[in-house]
């Protein structure tokens, strides 16, 4: 059978209830290949049903690699064990695999491993075996079913009287069904090797029983033990690792966020994509090895570096963001704008902290709890600053996903962060309704009872605020501030490279990212501020600074005209304006369209801050066309850690002329300036395959991946524990997935992701620089470098946007580049190019409208060269 090993296969007899009989276990044990026949401990492994010890077989082999013996049992009935004609009742099943471990003898430490209604097993297990447990490993399971809550449907149908026998025994519907739900399909010897042991209906009675067995309520002769166990798992004080794979019809989001409260101090990890055969779907083995390595086998300082982002702000130095509205409270200035279709809202400093008092209150006597989690799906504005600040004034912890994440990333993020309440315009709460998102349902409007009934909506904003305003009159207290390690807000990356991650950031970090931004561009009390990017609107409230939201869709920042941003300036005489590259591009073309007035508005500018993607050093000259006293910045950072660096447009100039006159250590990239007041940055070199190893340094000249440390990094990412832990293997320290340089100066140049480089026969080549020459041929609009092929030989290829002035096909179907087009991009890019491909549009996020997807746009050039169809990337 595919992965293995027959040496493993081995048979235990064992003393069994009831007393004076036998039963005859097959197990697969790696103990007698581990090298000199010393373990590290043991991982016992539960398979549940319909599945066997196969389930097991890559943490056997894994197990080998890591010197931990793997005991994969079959159990009674199932897999290669005996058929006893006995029925197998859930406590049955503990005290069987109780005599088999006696019998081989595993003293410990053993730390259990289970799957399905297998680890419901293994935590009977554990449970009585304290002395021998050193951890536990639970992969999609349940231990506790609300007896109001119907069951998921699979098992309720397989558990039909009219279904079941023949579902589960007469034939093998039950069996494929459950192969059925791996992702990806398995392969037909996989499907194979699970169907063996189960090839005739007296073979498949144990599947049978295992579905009968199932406590679907309490007069069930299992719920007893069920409830024991549930009960039980709350006492575990070992280390544990849950596993999940969310696209399980079985094992819901609920039953994950049942077994979170019972073992709260578990490590999660969240294999987004993957379902009920989460080992046959994703990296199990490899998750579980890292998590014992990093929990049971490291120190405890080293433990504490695999999970934590890095140093916070010392408690004596920590303001909370919210505290900001007590500070200026007496304020009747304007504290929040918004500009949206004709009409301004506005609300002032004392009407905010008010209505931020009155809010906190409300949702305090609503339920919601400090740490609890609340989604906010509320427009940028009035309304959400106001949700923001009650939430985080009451230590709730905002979970922040946008509709830039498109609907499928904006659900798989919510479902993700799994937040107990939910905030939002009608038009979130009708998707809540369809998608099935988890949380409360509060809406931030008045709404008519038959609409509020069928959105199942429970309380709304304005309903909180007037409860909240009346228990403050009556001398109803907040409490104290959030401390500085609780948790504050889950904000979501732009998921440009894979699915978007949650980043929890504490109160402690969010006020030193305020605080970095303070310093680093002079903003505060006496500023205004212009958000073309939501995010910021809310730091600049947290700043003391007056915040706008222009009139446009802050989920597509490319639709920012000018006129709207010149209108936002207006309506304060703001000084600064925070957007992004695609936005300051639709500025930029549509400057045409403003009034004498709308330009003198723009004259005011005095900062302008664009952040969120690469920026050219030709778009930022144009901006003095419009904005003709703005100080054009470009912060360098992301999600994790925001602002890394800072750099203007004469920084961008003096970095040019350092690489003209040939200065050591610059150039190949784009530069983005020396770290801000805070932030340190260090390099992991590439190797000759362009993996990051190696030890950090700062050494000139040196590409690798980017590191950084800094007070306002994130503390970790949210139920992603091995992505946290491989990505903090420097402790206190965040890997960019940039891969860059530093020069002689200290600046940090970003030559692209790490993902990217590519690895050809002649060295690894990174993809920035040679897009810059690229893009200053004529006629070409956008570029993007790609590697194809094996690594090691991959060939260079230049996918381009052409410019349709110039070009008539620029928007026609994807195909090779005209021959003198291909010619002038090989020239300019000073490196052997293998294939020049022309299409309308480069794939892009949609957060940014700006990062192109190298990956994607790799795999397709690799099956458009290949002779495949080429449809647009």
């Amino acid at each position: 059978m595919p992965g293995l090993d027959p040496q493993w296969s081995r048979w235990v007899t064992v003393s069994t209830v009831p007393e004076g009989t036998t039963a005859r276990w097959h197990l697969l044990d790696n103990g007698s290949q581990l090298a000199d026949g010393a373990a590290r401990g043991t991982l016992l492994a539960v398979h549940g049903n319909p599945t066997w010890s196969y389930l097991w077989r890559d943490l056997l082999a894994a197990g080998v690699d890591g010197g931990w013996r793997v005991v994969a049992v079959d159990q009674l009935g199932m897999g290669l064990s005996e058929r006893d004609g006995r029925t197998h009742r859930l406590a049955d099943r503990i005290r069987e695999l109780g005599a088999l471990t006696d019998t081989l003898g595993l003293d410990g430490p053993v730390v259990t491993v289970g799957h399905d209604w297998g680890a419901v097993i293994s935590l009977g297990w554990a449970l009585a075996h304290r002395a021998q447990l050193a951890g536990v490993v639970l992969t999609n399971t349940a231990v506790h079913h609300e007896d109001a809550t119907r069951i998921p449907a699979l098992l309720r149908l397989a558990g039909h009287p009219m279904v079941h026998g023949w579902a589960t025994r007469t034939t093998s519907t039950f069996l494929n069904a459950t192969l059925a739900l791996a992702t990806p399909a398995l392969p037909a010897a996989l499907r194979d090797a699970y169907r063996s042991p189960y090839r005739s209906a007296d073979r498949r009675q144990g599947i049978a029983d295992f579905v009968s067995d199932i406590p679907a309520g309490p007069g069930h002769p299992s719920h007893p033990a069920l409830v024991e166990i549930a009960e039980g798992v709350r006492t575990l004080d070992v280390p544990a690792l849950v596993m999940w794979g969310p696209r399980d019809p079985v094992f819901q989001a609920r039953y994950l966020r049942d077994l979170l409260r019972r073992l709260p101090h578990a490590d999660v990890h969240r294999f987004e994509g993957a379902g009920h055969l989460l080992p046959e779907d994703a990296d199990v083995a490899g998750t579980v090895l890292a998590w014992l390595n990093a929990r049971l086998e490291a120190p405890s300082d080293a433990i504490a570096g695999a999970s934590d982002g890095g140093g916070v702000t010392p408690e004596g130095d920590f303001v909370p963001i919210s505290a900001v509205l007590e500070s200026q409270a007496e304020r009747t200035g304007p504290a929040v704008v918004a500009l949206a279709g004709g009409a301004t809202h506005t609300l002032t400093w004392s009407e905010l902290a008010a209505r931020v008092e009155d809010l906190a209150a409300g949702l305090a006597a609503a339920g919601v709890r400090p740490a609890q989690r609340v989604s906010l799906l509320v427009t940028p504005g009035v309304d959400l600053t106001t949700c923001l600040f009650a939430c985080l004034r009451i230590g709730a912890v905002v979970v922040l996903a946008d509709q830039g994440l498109g609907r499928a990333g904006m659900s798989r993020a919510i479902r993700g962060a799994d937040p107990d309440h939910l905030i939002g315009v009608e038009r979130a709460l009708v998707g809540a309704r369809v998608l099935g998102w988890p949380g409360r349902r509060i809406s931030v409007t008045d709404l008519a009872p038959a609409r509020r009934r069928a959105l199942g909506v429970e309380a709304t904003v304005p309903g909180l605020i007037a409860r909240g305003a009346a228990l403050r009159a009556a001398g109803t207290d907040l409490g104290p501030m959030p401390a500085a390690d609780d948790d504050a807000a889950i904000l979501f990356t732009s998921g440009s490279t894979g699915p978007a991650k949650g980043v929890v950031y504490t109160q402690g970090r969010l006020a030193a990212m305020r605080d970095t931004l303070a310093r680093t561009y002079g903003l505060g009390a006496d500023s205004q501020l212009v958000a073309g990017f939501a995010p910021f609107a809310l730091l600049g409230t947290a700043l003391g600074a007056v915040s706008v939201t222009p009139d446009m869709d802050v989920t597509a920042p490319a639709t920012l005209t000018a006129t709207a941003l010149a209108d936002a300036v207006a309506a304060v005489g703001a000084g600064t304006v925070f957007t992004s590259p695609s936005a300051l591009t639709n500025v930029l073309a549509t400057a045409g369209d403003l009034d004498a007035d709308r330009r003198e508005a723009l004259a005011g500018v005095e900062l302008l801050l664009s952040a969120g993607a690469p920026i050219a050093p030709e778009l930022l000259a144009r901006v003095g066309g419009v904005m003709p006293n703005a100080v054009p910045h470009t912060p360098y950072g992301m999600t994790e850690v925001l602002p890394v660096t800072d750099i203007d447009l004469d920084g961008i100039r003096a970095a040019e002329r350092d690489v003209h006159d040939g200065l050591a250590g610059a150039g190949n990239g784009t530069c983005v300036g020396p770290p801000v007041p805070g932030v340190r940055v260090r390099i992991v070199p590439l190797d000759a395959d362009g993996a990051p190893t190696g030890a950090q340094t700062t050494e000139p000249g040196v590409t690798g991946e980017i590191t950084v440390s800094a007070p306002h990094l994130k503390r970790t990412y949210d139920r992603l524990w091995a992505t946290q832990t491989a990505g903090a293997d420097h402790p206190g320290w965040h890997r960019t997935g940039d891969v860059g340089h530093l020069d002689a100066h200290g600046r940090v140049w970003v030559e692209g992701r790490v993902a990217h480089v590519i690895a050809t026969a002649r060295g690894i080549l990174t993809p920035v620089e040679v897009e810059h020459r690229v893009q200053r041929v004529r006629g070409v609009r956008r570029a993007a470098v790609v590697g194809v092929g094996p690594r090691g030989t991959q060939q260079v290829v230049v996918v381009l946007e052409t410019e349709p002035s110039l070009d008539p096909r620029a928007l026609a179907s994807p195909a090779l580049a005209t021959p003198g087009l291909a010619r002038a991009v090989r020239r300019a890019a000073g490196v052997p190019v293998a294939a020049v491909l022309r299409v309308a549009e480069l794939p892009t996020d949609v957060r940014h409208n700006a990062k192109i997807k190298r990956g994607a746009l790799a795999r397709w050039a690799g099956r458009a060269l290949a002779g495949g169809r080429m449809p647009a990337p």
